[in-house]
């Protein structure tokens, strides 16, 4: 009898995914953090053209996490080779992209040759976000995922401040090159299309995730002890109520924090205000993470000691909190003390909110509901921008008010949007705790 030769993996899967995610996030900040300075300054689209190459993109990742990729990871119980598929496909045709953006004489064509270009690469991208999120689930109980997700976060951000580091030199504005100089030549597209291909080596070497016999015997076992607890019998029509007005506060919580994420990095490029060059700016994405990091060591126990629910509400606050320092006519010092107060607000918020949702999914719906739950995420990061914040600054800015007032404007509008969240999800806290609904249900519905 021929016996199929398996492929050696680690033996605990945190190493492959720990290396893939240091090496996601470093790709992130060599590129994102300086794509929108790019775009503004060097390639002179308007603010709110800016916010496109976050939105558009991310609406088509949305829709193929819940329609195509989630479907059929479901399907066919695989998520290490989604994740795989998308990186390599996405790694190729960034590449692309910048060699297609260099074509067109107008740099206003160019601009939206770059998200067109990064609307069609986050269809495959979405492969890898829906078989990340599904396999973090297949592979740890719920009561250990906060504490994956906080070591996972703080290897991430090792990854970042390297890539924003980096990003900085490439970018050019120091003197050694001109000011856009790395996305122009085609250095940050091309550095951040080889580590998506590095990046899916160490998941060669990772569990698939899906459906197995120990996953079916741990929900088998989870949910017969649900039934034999008359406590824990509960409707799953409220469970599923639960969710959805978990995931409503979420958007909420996520747009409005994220909103600003493609002007912030104008915000303190600007020349009547901060005037930061390049590597200032990964100066400051750098303590972000370096707050990611250090709290990313804690936040399994924070959550566990508090509850996740308890963890959000504070994780919340704190980048409410944030977004009015930026609001306000301070020195550069509180800015960095405010990006300090995001890293932990988008650290404790991201692990804390995985781990409450993950407790209502089942396996057999995990990779689709994940899908609806990460689209919260994918979608704050452009589309209230796009819709609402760049819309704002632009107005401003063409009524004849001071830059730096209208990008505070913008501040404070993304605080208001981030704390209807709050009271939300609060309320939502408040009437489970009257139903005496307990953190440890799971897979109800």
């Amino acid at each position: 009898m021929s016996q199929v030769k398996q492929r050696k993996q680690f033996k605990n899967p945190i190493w492959g995914l720990g290396s893939f995610q240091a090496l996601a996030m470093f790709r992130r900040g060599l590129f994102y953090t300086f794509l929108s300075i790019y775009m503004r300054n060097f390639l002179g689209l308007s603010v709110t053209a800016t916010t496109l190459y976050a939105t558009i993109p991310m609406i088509l990742s949305v829709i193929g996490q819940n329609f195509i990729w989630g479907p059929l990871s479901d399907k066919i119980q695989k998520r290490r080779t989604l994740m795989i598929i998308g990186e390599v496909v996405a790694g190729i045709l960034l590449t692309v992209v910048w060699y297609l953006h260099t074509i067109p004489s107008s740099k206003l064509v160019a601009g939206y040759i770059i998200i067109i270009g990064l609307t069609v690469i986050e269809l495959f991208w979405s492969m890898s976000n829906i078989g990340w999120s599904a396999l973090i689930s297949d592979l740890y109980p719920s009561k250990t995922r906060s504490k994956i997700m906080g070591w996972l976060n703080s290897i991430g951000g090792v990854g970042r401040i390297i890539g924003a580091t980096i990003g900085g030199l490439l970018y050019g504005s120091d003197g050694w090159q001109y000011e856009g100089w790395g996305f122009d030549k085609g250095a940050l597209f091309i550095v951040a299309s080889g580590i998506m291909l590095l990046s899916t080596i160490p998941m060669f070497f990772t569990q698939e995730g899906g459906k197995t016999k120990s996953t079916v015997l741990n929900e088998e076992t989870s949910q017969n002890q649900l039934n034999d607890n008359p406590v824990l019998t509960i409707d799953k029509k409220i469970i599923h109520q639960i969710y959805l007005i978990f995931v409503f506060s979420m958007v909420f919580i996520n747009f409005g924090r994220n909103s600003i994420a493609t002007i912030q990095s104008q915000y303190l490029t600007l020349e009547t205000g901060f005037a930061v060059d390049s590597i200032t700016l990964s100066y400051i994405a750098n303590v972000n993470s370096i707050a990611v990091i250090l709290f990313g060591i804690i936040t399994g126990w924070v959550c566990k000691k508090i509850g996740e629910d308890n963890a959000l509400l504070v994780g919340a606050l704190v980048g409410v909190l944030s977004l009015i320092i930026y609001s306000l006519p301070v020195g550069l010092p509180f800015i960095y003390g405010a990006n300090i107060g995001q890293g932990i607000s988008e650290l404790v918020i991201y692990a804390s909110s995985y781990m409450y949702v993950s407790k209502l999914i089942p396996y057999e719906k995990r990779a689709r509901l994940f899908a609806l739950y990460n689209a919260t995420f994918f979608l704050s990061w452009g589309l209230s921008g796009t819709v609402m914040i760049g819309p704002i600054v632009d107005l401003l800015l063409n009524r004849g008010h001071a830059e730096v007032f209208a990008y505070r404007m913008s501040f404070v509008i993304a605080a208001g949007i981030t704390l209807i969240g709050l009271v939300m999800f609060f309320g939502l806290v408040l009437h489970t705790r009257k139903l005496k609904i307990r953190k440890e249900i799971i897979n109800l519905f």
